[in-house]
């Protein structure tokens, strides 16, 4: 089986709040979308009320929707971070969005008015033209495709999608931001004549949960196992790579705090020594990271069924952390 893919990821500031949106792009197409200043977390306006929300998840069985949603919230709360639920109008807009690349062949943040399948230009407004709230919305959207070689299983193209966002440096925040509701869209085509599938997500709501009270919490965390050992490409590519990267450590607190990483370390069973690089708010070149959010990555790959030692130091508004942990790599790519 080959997997080929890039990505794309944007960010944009919304309405009184913060909704940032991740994009990936198509494998063997041309990337769209630029890289543009992300603003701080502010509070957000006042809440309106949600509807849609699922207590138990509605996807149809083995759909690749379903399978999306279950690694999401495996990866979530395998480290501590709140589960999602399932909101039937963020799947209207998820949805929408998968069928607007797949029937324009492209893969971006905002749709153009005129295309087909066009339901709005941003995540907020095809979220708002279904029936979110346009007030207080925060959070992420993430599209991407990728083409196989051969037919997948419903379920492995699911799996697929998300393994190549929480692969990468800045796609990953998406999949573990601390917001409780997603919606998923799924869109299926061909490239070339063989398989493409189109994917979007949006975790948004009308307010940010708290994460932690002892500060930071990462993933991968201790005893992790099965999870990506390199992704092959994201745009805008991550600061000093200069090819295919390793597993990141993703590093989050709570949407009021600051975190700055001082220090990071992987060791593999043999005694080398990886040091990350250490990307955050401050130093992001490309100002994508929010403040309550850092991601330490080595900038080679890593090896695959591979246990790894990590240590990760900084501070959370001041205040020095170290996370000590251990995690095992499975034979995935991202």
């Amino acid at each position: 089986m080959t997997i080929k893919s890039t990505f794309t990821l944007t960010s944009a500031a919304v309405a009184a709040a913060i909704l940032v949106a991740a994009c990936g792009g198509g494998g063997g197409g041309s990337n769209s979308g630029a890289a543009t200043p992300a603003s701080p977390a502010s509070a957000p306006a006042a809440s309106s009320p949600v509807t849609g929300t699922q207590p138990t998840p509605q996807y149809a069985a083995n759909s690749a929707q379903l399978a999306m949603f279950n690694q999401v919230n495996a990866y979530r709360q395998e480290c501590g971070f709140p589960a999602v639920q399932q909101n039937t109008i963020l799947d209207q807009a998820a949805s929408a969005h998968a069928m607007w690349e797949g029937l324009n062949s492209q893969v971006a943040d905002n749709e153009t008015a005129g295309q087909q399948g066009f339901t709005g230009v941003s995540y907020l407004d095809r979220a708002v033209h279904f029936g979110f709230p346009s007030t207080g919305a925060m959070g992420w959207g993430v599209s991407a495709n990728y083409w196989t070689t051969s037919a997948l299983s419903e379920t492995q193209y699911g799996q697929t999608l998300v393994n190549e966002w929480i692969a990468t440096v800045y796609h990953s925040q998406a999949i573990l931001t601390p917001v409780t509701t997603i919606g998923i869209g799924e869109y299926e085509t061909s490239l070339n004549g063989s398989p493409a599938v189109w994917g979007s997500m949006s975790l948004i709501n009308t307010s940010m949960q708290q994460l932690t009270t002892s500060g930071p919490i990462t993933f991968p965390c201790q005893g992790v196992t099965g999870i990506p050992y390199k992704a092959v490409s994201e745009n805008p590519t991550p600061p000093n790579t200069s090819g295919p990267w390793g597993t990141p450590v993703i590093v989050m607190g709570n949407a009021t705090d600051t975190i700055v990483l001082t220090s990071g370390t992987m060791t593999d069973p043999s005694g080398n020594v990886i040091n990350l690089q250490l990307l955050y708010s401050a130093n992001d070149p490309n100002k994508l990271l929010q403040t309550y959010a850092a991601v330490a990555y080595p900038a080679t790959p890593l090896a695959p069924n591979t246990k790894y030692t990590v240590s990760v130091s900084g501070t959370v508004n001041g205040a020095a952390f170290t996370r000590p942990f251990t995690f095992t790599t499975g034979n995935i790519v991202g």
